[in-house]
Order: C-alpha cells, then sequence, then structure tokens
C-alpha cells in the first residue's frame, strides 16, 4: 500500500496541523513542501528510496540546509500522521555558525533611517511597527497580541502553539500606542490592523518593509521581520550580559537557541585577535 499524496489527502493534512492549533504560516510552509514532494514523486510513495531521491533532489537543486531541513521536517509530520512514522528522514547536518554575518545583520544606524523614512512618508502605522518589534523582540506572527489592552497595561499576552507568554512593553512605547489608536478611532483588539480592521498579515508586512528599505537605502536581504528581533537581541545582550534573561524576553525554551543572537561578528573576532599582539 502506497503513502497517498493527492490533494485531498494534503488538505487533511493541513486540517489536522489546524487541529494541532499550527500557525497559519507553519501551515501553509508545510503544504507547500509536501506540493514539492507531490510534484517530485507524483500522487503516490511506494518505498521510503522515492523520499531519500525527493532528499538528494533539493540537496542537488543547491537549497541552504537549513531550507532542506525545513522540508524535511514537513515531510516527517506527514508521514507521521499517515502512520508511516519509521520512513521519516534524517536532516541534513548543520555546522552552527560561530560568526554573525556582516552582509544580513541590520545596524542600529540603518534601523534609524528605516524609522526616520517611514516617518518622513507620514506612515506612522510602519513607524510604530518598527519600533514596535525593535523595542521589544516580539515576534512578527504575535504582533496581534499587542492590543489597546496591552497598551494600556503595558503587557501584551501572547499564545501561539499552546504556549502562552507574556512580552512586556516599554512605557514610551505604550505612550506611543495609545495616542496613535486614540487618532485612528481603535478602541479595542490589535493595534496594528488593516484598513477592514484585520490583523496585518506577514505578507504585507514583509511587502512594505522591502519598499521601505529600498527608499531608505538599506540593502533588502537586511529588513525583514526577524531582523528586528535579532537587532533588539544583539543590542540586550550587549548592555546587561545577561543570556538567561534574554531568552526568557524572546519566548526561547533553549538557552542554545538564544545563543545564535550573542554570536560575534566576525569584524569584532577579527579585532580582538589583533589585540593579542602574538604578531612578531
Amino acid at each position: 500500500m502506497s503513502l497517498p499524496l493527492t490533494r485531498e489527502s494534503i488538505a487533511g493534512f493541513a486540517g489536522e496541523l489546524a487541529l494541532q492549533e499550527r500557525s497559519i504560516a507553519t501551515i501553509q510552509k508545510y503544504t507547500r513542501d509536501i506540493g514539492k514532494l507531490r510534484d517530485f514523486a507524483g500522487e503516490g510513495i511506494e518505498e521510503k528510496e522515492q523520499l531519500i531521491a525527493f532528499k538528494r533532489h533539493l540537496q542537488q537543486k543547491g537549497y541552504a540546509p537549513s531550507s532542506i531541513n525545513a522540508a524535511l521536517a514537513a515531510v516527517n509530520q506527514y508521514l507521521k500522521q499517515a502512520g508511516y512514522a519509521q520512513w521519516q528522514l534524517r536532516f541534513v547536518k548543520v555546522q552552527r555558525d560561530v560568526f554573525r554575518s556582516r552582509e544580513r545583520e541590520l545596524s542600529v544606524k540603518e534601523y534609524q533611517r528605516l524609522v526616520n523614512r517611514a516617518r518622513e512618508n507620514g506612515d506612522e502605522r510602519l513607524e510604530l511597527l518598527l519600533q514596535a518589534i525593535a523595542s521589544t523582540g516580539i515576534r512578527v506572527s504575535e504582533l496581534p497580541g499587542i492590543t489597546v489592552k496591552a497598551a494600556r497595561t503595558g503587557r501584551a499576552r501572547i499564545s501561539l502553539k499552546g504556549k502562552t507568554r507574556v512580552v512586556l512593553l516599554p512605557r514610551e512605547l505604550c505612550r506611543r500606542l495609545l495616542a496613535y489608536c486614540s487618532k485612528r478611532a481603535i478602541r479595542r483588539g490589535p493595534v496594528f490592523v488593516t484598513r477592514n480592521g484585520n490583523p496585518m498579515s506577514r505578507t504585507n508586512i514583509w511587502r512594505m518593509l522591502k519598499t521601505l528599505a529600498k527608499q531608505a537605502r538599506v540593502r533588502a536581504k537586511k529588513v525583514f521581520p526577524h531582523n528586528l528581533r535579532h537587532l533588539f537581541a544583539v543590542t540586550y545582550y550587549k548592555r546587561y550580559r545577561d543570556v538567561v534573561r534574554l531568552a526568557d524576553i524572546l519566548g526561547h525554551s533553549s538557552i542554545d537557541t538564544t545563543r545564535i543572537y550573542t554570536a560575534k561578528s566576525d569584524r569584532e573576532q577579527l579585532a580582538r585577535l589583533g589585540g593579542l599582539r602574538l604578531l612578531l
């Protein structure tokens, strides 16, 4: 009996993920990846070797190891739910970078240029959104948790993937959020909404940031929501050197995840090596 890869079975997979309270972004990503497997192997898998061939196909196409592993995570979840857990694939081994990439790291000055450009454009919503992420370290998927009530209390209660956490909002940010809501007649619910009153989507935010990056003359590859969270984490760690507390603020269950943000840039490391003065 083969593992089905029909449109109906993939739709059923998406339904199961929804019942597990996976985020919309995760469901979309997983179903896209299973769609790629379907395009490669057809509507049915007869043996594990076909799955291994799909993994090799991704490697040969030049996908980054992290992207391959993300696709394999979707495949393994699909296999598990379909009763084929014995066919699950091993992830590609990835050596963790010990240096931060200057090519992708957003500097404070570049962040300031983005905020100033949004202000010059008269886009108060985007200006405030940038600062909300950068001053709290909140994930873009958690932005709907910044509500009028949260701005009043200074605490955003976030519930995602069956977990609940509290994000603290700086007083000055709260003041600006409430002033914005008063001006826009937003009396309850999420602060960052569309004209129709719906929470802004990840796609819309991404598109707005790319346009802003071009206007502010900041490299587009540096401007995306997670890099604002990264900027917060790096700035916090440089100031307080408290990785345990930083992990709590970012909502990480493992400090190993947080250590990614505390890595030194290669420029900093080179300066330290030169400071050893061992070249005579």
